[in-house]
Formats: C-alpha cells, structure tokens, sequence
C-alpha cells in the first residue's frame, strides 16, 4: 500500500495541533516519525485513523482520495493501528479479543471462534509470535499483549500498520524482538509507519525519518544521518549530546530502607521486601517497566502510602510513619512523576508555587503573615538561575510549557539544603533543551554531596544518571548494579531476571542486540 497525506491540518478550538502536514509512506517502507512528546505525532496518526476529520486536508491510498468516518473505514481500506495504551480487554482471551467487533457466528447466532483461532495461530506461525489464541490477556507479559495487537490488525488484512509510541512499555529485550517482527512484517509487503521521540530505536528500524515540531514537518532524514542531526531537527537548536560527568565519590548511606513492603489497594504486595541504601554524592537510578513497584516505593519514602512496612531511615531517624509536611522539613526534597498534579498549583504564580514547601518559613513569612517582598525577591532569582521562560514571575503556571514547569518544581526542591534528593520521572514530556538543564543541575546536587533516587522509565536517563542501577520487577529488588552495566542485562533484569542470572545469561548466549549503542539525547530522547 502507498499511502500519502497531503495538507493535513487539524485544529482544536483554535489550537492548530497539525499545520499543513505532507507525508508519503511507500509500499512495504517503514517510516518513522519523529518528534518531541507534544509534537503532533499521534493527533496525525488519529486523523489517518479516523478517530479525528482533519480540518483541512486529504489522505490518498494509492493514488485515491479517501476519507474516514472513524476507524472502521481506515480498517476497511487496510490501515491498522497500534496505541501506545493497548486496547485489550484483559479478562477475554487472545481469540475473544481479535474477533471483538470483527465476530462470526454460527447457528442460533452462538459466537464462532474456530476461524479466529485459526486466523492467529497462522499468523503466530508466520511471524514467530508464540501466542496461545485461548490464554487470557491479563496473563500475558506487555510484549505479548502488544503482538495481540498486530495479530488483530493483521487478521482484518491491514497492509499498513500504524505503531504509536511501541516501545514505551517493552523491556530491550522485547523492544528488539518487536524491531525483528517489523523486519518480518516489511518483508511481506506490510507497511509501517513508527512513532517515537526515541532517536536510537529509530535509527536501528527505519528506512525514512519525517520530523515534526510543532504541528509542522521540519525536514526528513535517512536513517544514517547523525543523532545530532536529528536532534537538532526536533528542537530547532543545535543540541550537545554528551552530559559529561564525572564519576561519583560516594560517602557514607545516607538513606537505609530496610524489608520494605508496600500493599496495593487489592491488597497484593506492590514493593515486596525492598532494602538499599543510598550514598552521599551518589545517584541510584531505579529502573523497570513502568508498573512495577517504583511509584509505591517513591510514595513510602515520603510518606504517602499508608500501607507500608518495614524501615526507611534517613540520617538514622525513621521516616516511615510520619506525614509527608514533616519529611520534607526534615530534608527530602521530591519531584512526583506527574507535576501538573502532585509537583504545582496550576492556578498559583510562578512565584506562589516556588515556595510551597517554605511558605510558612522565614524569610518567606513571619508568623501567618507571608513577605510578599521577599517572595518576589526568590522568584526573580529563580526565574533567571533556572532559565523559567515565562512574561514575568507573576504568570500561572498552568500558562507555561511542561519543561519550565519542571524547572519551577526543580528550583523549589532545590532551594534549601537537602540530605535526600528524589525524582520520578524527571524529564518526561520534558523538551531536549530542558532536559540537558534538568540532568546537569541533579548531577550538581550529586555533586554537592547529597544522595538522589532517579525513578524513570526510560532505560538511557537510567543509563545516563545513575552511578548505580537498582531493578524492580513485580515490586521484588532484582538487584543493583553498577551504572555501567550493559543494556542487555538490565533489560533481562527488568524482564524477571537476577542480576546472577542475567549477567550468566549474557555471559552464556552473547545476547545480540538489535539496536547499537551509540550518542544518545538525555532522557529517553535516544
């Protein structure tokens, strides 16, 4: 299938998310497109699929316009699509989930699944997927989940196939087998158009690079063109890739969890007999697969989750059991996984939220009366030390981008002594040029001698930041290992593995790897 897009724009209520957008995927070609989180990437790929009519614009297949009411005529026309959130319903199983909106029925209008179970097990065949069409989703491993996903598709004949953001829950192990599968999938003539913001995996799978910023294609690459290249194409600057740190000089631990447990709300251990510790200047890098126990564990540390047990000393002193007010007076400072939730008040100023953790202190206030000279004072330092790009210090932060609204958290935590430091997810949905001020600055604090956890999902900001890697799995401590260790296994580690057994594994079989190794963005953006 040829699929071209040709002036697609699309616009809500006055925001245009898609500006005249020209895109041309080729028979059995994969094209990836590249861009920031917020580029556009996903809105277009709606509009292909028919969840959105464009405002402007049309779409043809090989060489005809068409025009889709919602994704039963995209299906119809052979496009099929992927979501970054699977749309799976997990207590049906694998065949009950593909013949969902697609079923036969047999006698008396009973649902036939003989023809479905036979549509997946020929295309398991074909493709290598190793999927039992009668196992229950919610029992299968994400990477499995998602090849349930390209069997639907490919069971409604798609000969374009559309992968939103595909990487984003895999494990490198499966990221990679994923990549094969697309090589598969090419071979037979199949389409694929790859979205990502991950410059490695789109290098290591494409064979033609359209780039968006801003709702506008900004130029187009072959995969051989240079990281920075690229990078520079999504964010229109020219953008150093290396961080350049130094190795860390650790100090005493600072930071001691003990046989930590957390339960979640079914009552299943969500952290599961956690202990480490935590060094003066040094990083901890937490990684897994998103889900599986570092929210809870970041939560315990600062007193949000009430279903703790176990130890976490800081300087000696238990934290666990006090309210979350008294662990950050006492020296932890926290940047939550979702700033525009739990990091800021989006109604408040830039100068109102850069003092939410010291509004009822000196020099911001004296007794309930809050200085407002002396906030102004701090917002204007702030404002200019952490580069917040706004009109005045006075804006809401509800009015800024996701980059400088991380800077605002970042600069509040920042803003006192600390003896801990913790970050979750620091730079998602963040801009490259943010993230570069945002790594620097946390390699800083390291620098100055405090501890810092770094929870996040992207295996490169692990890779990047971490002078140790620890790995969790179904909530269990795989291990912790040093920030140098291999992207083979810490992805077999993140998949189930021990460090002893991954680090055999690897030694044993030479893993191969799929994507090379090479300058990566900071993180994730790799």
């Amino acid at each position: 299938m040829k699929l071209e897009l040709q002036g697609i724009t699309k616009s809500f209520d006055g925001f245009v998310a898609n500006d005249s957008v020209d895109l041309v995927v080729e028979p059995g070609q994969v094209h990836c497109l590249l861009g920031e989180n917020g580029a556009g990437k996903s809105t277009l790929m709606n509009v292909l699929f028919g969840l959105y009519e464009p405002t402007a614009g049309r779409i043809l297949v090989d060489g005809k316009p068409v025009v889709f009411r919602g994704p039963g005529d995209a299906m119809a026309a052979g496009i099929g699509m992927v979501h970054q959130h699977f749309m799976l319903i997990p207590v049906f199983t694998v065949a009950e989930n593909v013949a969902l909106g697609n079923e036969s029925t047999g006698v008396g209008g009973i649902l036939n699944l003989e023809e479905t179970r036979r549509s997946i097990k020929e295309i398991s065949d074909r493709y290598g997927f190793d999927v039992d069409p009668d196992a229950l989703v919610e029992d299968l491993p994400v990477g499995v989940q998602q090849r349930v996903e390209i069997i639907k598709a490919l069971v409604r004949k798609a000969n374009l196939l559309i992968l939103d953001e595909p990487t984003a829950v895999l494990t490198p192990r499966e990221t990679d087998e994923l990549i094969s599968i697309i090589g598969q999938l090419t071979d037979s003539g199949t389409s694929i158009i790859f979205i990502s913001h991950k410059l490695r995996e789109v290098k290591a799978v494409s064979d033609k690079i359209t780039v968006i910023r801003r709702g506008k294609v900004v130029g187009t690459a072959n995969p051989d063109a240079p990281a920075t290249e690229l990078a520079s194409l999504m964010v229109g600057r020219a953008v150093d890739l290396s961080l350049g740190r130094t190795p860390a000089i650790p100090g005493d631990a600072i930071l001691q969890v003990r046989g930590l447990n957390v339960l979640s709300e079914t009552g299943i251990p969500a952290v599961d007999q956690v202990s480490f510790d935590v060094h003066a200047g040094e990083i901890l890098a937490v990684a897994g697969v998103q889900g599986n126990g570092q929210t809870e564990l970041v939560e315990a540390i600062m007193g949000l989750q009430d279903k703790a047990t176990g130890s976490i000393l800081l300087g000696g002193a238990e934290l666990l059991g006090r309210n979350v007010k008294d662990i950050i007076n006492s020296g932890v400072g926290y940047v939550p996984e979702d700033r525009s939730t739990d990091g800021l008040i989006s109604s408040f100023t830039i100068a109102e939220n850069l003092i939410l953790n010291r509004y009822d202190h000196a020099p911001m206030a004296q007794g309930v009366a809050l200085k407002l000279p002396a906030i102004a004072a701090n917002a204007k330092e702030k404002v200019a030390e952490y580069d917040i790009r706004a009109g005045s210090s006075q804006a809401l932060a509800s009015t800024l981008s996701g980059g400088n609204q991380q800077k605002i958290v970042l600069a509040r935590e920042f803003s006192r002594p600390l003896k801990l430091f913790i970050a979750a997810q620091p730079t998602r949905g963040v801009d490259v040029g943010s993230i570069e001020f945002l790594h620097r600055r946390i390699l800083a604090e390291r620098d100055a001698g405090t501890p810092v956890i770094i929870v996040s999902t992207e295996l490169d900001e692990v890779m990047e930041l971490g002078d140790r890697i620890a790995v969790l799995f179904h909530g269990q401590l795989m291990g912790i290992v040093p920030g140098n260790t291999s992207r083979d296994i810490l992805g077999l580690m993140m998949a189930g593995a021990n460090a002893e057994e991954a680090l055999a594994e690897v030694a044993a079989q030479q893993v191969p790897t799929t994507i090379k190794d090479e300058p990566t963005l900071p993180g994730g953006i790799a």
